[in-house]
């Protein structure tokens, strides 16, 4: 996707107010592959009022009406896998084949809430005489408005239309700054579906000048966002001024704990696999690896040996394993973080620098890293770092490792490695967070429940749950 994109409000692509645009570049080349428009205020209330001029007539179209118009945009990014892919790529510089992945999840994701809508169940219970009944309705909110993160363009944004469009609101969605372009074609879908006009509205631009009039909307109902903890902070703070219903799916820092009786090839695949996917941003990504200290020099060669192998280069490369950071800012965040965990204590073993020369000065790369001999007590234990750098910790038993897996602000994923059947039953008990891979890599289900504990946000996403989280209850006193 190359030259000026508008704003798609109402079914049509209209300009931004402020005759303003957003260059989106290529962070594996700098060059420049698109730009967007840079909404403000007025386009947002245009964007809100189409979406609640259209929710009147489709929360009134039945459940199987909506998904089939879900299910025909769906087969939409399937037949356009490939453009979607090398958009993705080039915005945001995941490999390609880890592109294709993502907008194969993005159809998953449309998949479920198309079939699933008939199983958003109300609820018949005994009245207060022999002749009433109480019913408990499931309806739509309204007008819904969704944030989306940088780190998987196009899923994130199916993640929120899918389930809040079948079940019977509209949208005005804002996609990230720095990669809106998957977002946009995906509107061009959106038009060929022939949904109708304003139940899908997609306004670019950034935080301050969409997001959030978006999030301070009176005629908003539901605030849905993917992005950091901070973030959300500020949004849940501004949402409270009009009471609105707030989903947050926010930052991570998954523990990823290896036991003395795991099988350990298995997990060190797991393991570079769950950090070093995306480039290390993932909320899901293995942020601080828990190793028994029985098997702690056994653990450290085999990842070692693995991430010695990995091939930082192009994305469009098919024996690319890890592409660029997003942008020089956030190349910088993760590099001065591995600096400081160094002048604590930690030991680098592998990269911990930019990578130079060739095609690597046309980027952000930054080399896999590997710190070894970090501490409970370093910052870069309890900071997300949100890149390709694995932070190795020596525990005693699993009695530390559940302790100091817990003694963190986020509760998002975390991931488990043991054949001891004992302990995977305690730690559905002792562990505090939302989302456990236990002897697997990373990597939700559109019918699981994406969902944090503490830090991590409020609310969840994909599977019946999440769905759930896109309609209300109404209770009827009814009587004949």
């Amino acid at each position: 996707m190359t030259g000026k994109s508008n704003l798609f409000i109402n079914g049509n692509w209209v300009a931004p107010k402020s005759g303003e645009w957003i260059t989106v570049e290529n962070p594996a080349t700098k060059a420049v592959v698109g730009e967007v428009a840079k909404g403000g205020h007025a386009d947002v209330d245009a964007a809100v009022a189409a979406a609640k001029s259209a929710f009147v007539g489709w929360s009134r179209r039945t459940a199987t009406e909506r998904a089939d118009y879900i299910h025909a945009l769906k087969d939409l990014v399937k037949r356009d896998k490939e453009k979607l892919a090398a958009i993705i790529t080039s915005e945001m510089g995941k490999p390609l084949k880890e592109a294709r992945i993502e907008v194969d999840f993005a159809i998953g994701l449309l998949r479920f809430a198309a079939e699933n809508v008939l199983r958003l169940q109300g609820e018949i219970i005994p009245g207060s005489s022999p002749e009433e009944k109480i019913l408990i309705d499931r309806v739509p909110l309204g007008v819904v408005g969704a944030i989306t993160a940088w780190n998987f363009p196009l899923a994130l944004c199916a993640r929120k239309i899918g389930p809040a469009v079948v079940a019977g609101n509209t949208i005005v969605v804002k996609p990230h700054e720095l990669t809106p372009l998957a977002c946009l074609h995906l509107a061009k879908l959106v038009e060929e579906a022939k949904i109708p006009h304003g139940v899908i509205n997609v306004v670019t631009g950034d935080g301050k000048d969409v997001g959030v009039p978006l999030v301070a909307h009176k005629d908003i109902k539901l605030i849905t966002m993917t992005g950091s903890t901070p973030a959300g902070k500020k949004i849940m703070a501004a949402a409270s001024e009009t009471l609105k219903e707030v989903r947050l799916e926010l930052g991570g820092k998954a523990p990823f704990m290896v036991m003395e009786d795991a099988d350990l090839d298995k997990a060190a695949d797991a393991a570079v696999a769950a950090r070093f996917g995306n480039g290390g941003q993932v909320c899901t990504s293995n942020e601080r690896t828990y190793i028994h200290e029985a098997v702690y020099d056994r653990f450290v060669q085999k990842v070692r040996e693995k991430i010695e192998a990995l091939k930082v280069g192009l994305p469009t490369d098919p024996s690319t394993d890890m592409g660029p950071k997003v942008s020089e800012d956030e190349l910088n965040k993760v590099h001065e973080m591995v600096e400081h965990a160094v002048r604590q204590g930690a030991r680098l073993a592998i990269g911990g620098k930019r990578l130079t020369g060739g095609i690597y000065d046309k980027g952000y790369f930054y080399a896999p890293t590997l710190l070894t001999d970090v501490t409970q007590d370093m910052d870069i234990v309890h900071n997300e770092v949100f890149g390709p750098v694995m932070s190795l910790i020596r525990v005693k038993d699993f009695d530390q490792a559940i302790a100091w897996a817990n003694d963190c602000r986020y509760g998002l994923s975390a991931y488990l490695f043991t054949n001891d059947l004992g302990r995977i039953l305690r730690m559905t008990r002792d562990l505090e967070f939302g989302e456990v891979y236990v002897n697997r890599p990373g990597g939700e289900a559109p019918q699981g429940f994406h969902h944090g504990y503490k830090e991590s946000g409020l609310g969840g996403e994909d599977g019946q749950h999440g769905m759930e989280a896109y309609v209300q209850t109404k209770t009827i006193y009814l009587n004949g």
